[in-house]
């Protein structure tokens, strides 16, 4: 008998405590601008979506576009400033950022999800007033904080068996848009929808301990703990914010992981050493 099926047979086996373990759970996956680099990457990760539902999970993807959108600001000649690692967003580039998330990004990533089988709808936080948001800093333009979170349409699209892929856009109670950081529109989802587990794909392996090794369990402690030894830095700050806020919110566990490792959230929710840190309150 060929041993490639064998082995393929039993991972099936071996996964099946964590099939069921995950049966009706909700999980929220941030997909990072830079994790859509490739066209193979995406139909990975699309395909992974799709698994995750047909065993019983209801993923909820929330996406970025970063480089996508800096992109296009380029070709249009539009300046683009930050302060403090944020996109300054103007009237001007709020249009660009709204055409590149909800039209460009969005868009490929449900072709993606369907191409492999799923029913993948699209929307962001304007649509049916899902994330209500006010500006974060008046310095920043356009740049919105969710202050509330109405999940009642994505729970509309699980019961329907279909695959919420968000951009992170929002609107003031005046119907104003704002481009929302999308760790931070994912954590406030998760926390919303009350979530199983808030999956933070990035470019790293995980948190890094002083001696440069990944931790693979972590209490909020420990978060503020090297946070306030400086071990934890930089980009990291923000993503490590973001996890404590949703289980604060009521999400059991976030998990900071390489979205660049093929099949990285299969490998987190369906094996016993997962691939990532996963970050609980205690």
């Amino acid at each position: 008998m060929n041993r490639e099926w064998i082995a393929t047979a039993n991972t099936l086996a071996r996964a099946l405590p964590y099939l069921q373990r995950y049966d009706g759970a909700t999980v929220v996956i941030k997909l990072g601008g830079h994790a859509m680099g490739s066209d193979a990457a995406m139909d990975d990760f699309a395909r992974d979506m799709v698994l995750m539902q047909q065993v019983g999970l209801n993923p909820v993807v929330v996406h970025g576009g970063g480089p996508m959108i800096t992109e296009m600001l380029t070709k249009l000649e539009i300046k683009s400033e930050f302060v403090n690692g944020k996109r300054v967003t103007d009237a001007a580039t709020m249009e660009v950022v709204e055409m590149v998330l909800s039209g460009l990004v969005n868009k490929r990533i449900v072709q993606a999800i369907n191409r492999q089988g799923g029913k993948a709808v699209g929307l962001s936080g304007k649509d049916a007033n899902l994330i209500l948001c006010e500006a974060t800093d008046p310095k920043l333009g356009f740049v919105g904080t969710p202050t509330k979170v109405d999940p009642s349409v994505l729970r509309v699209l699980g019961q329907a068996e279909m695959i919420p892929v968000i951009a992170p856009l929002g609107a003031d109670v005046t119907g104003q848009g704002y481009n929302i950081n999308g760790d931070t529109a994912a954590g406030a989802i998760a926390g919303a929808l009350k979530a199983d587990r808030l999956l933070l794909l990035t470019d790293v392996s995980g948190v890094k301990n002083a001696e440069g090794n990944v931790v693979t369990n972590m209490t909020a402690e420990q978060i503020e703990a090297m946070t306030a030894d400086g071990t934890i830095a930089g980009g990291m700050i923000p993503k490590t914010e973001t996890a404590l806020e949703a289980l604060r919110a009521g999400v059991r566990a976030s998990v900071i992981l390489d979205g660049r490792a093929p099949h990285a959230c299969l490998l987190e929710l369906f094996t016993e050493h997962g691939a990532g840190t996963l970050i609980r309150l205690n």
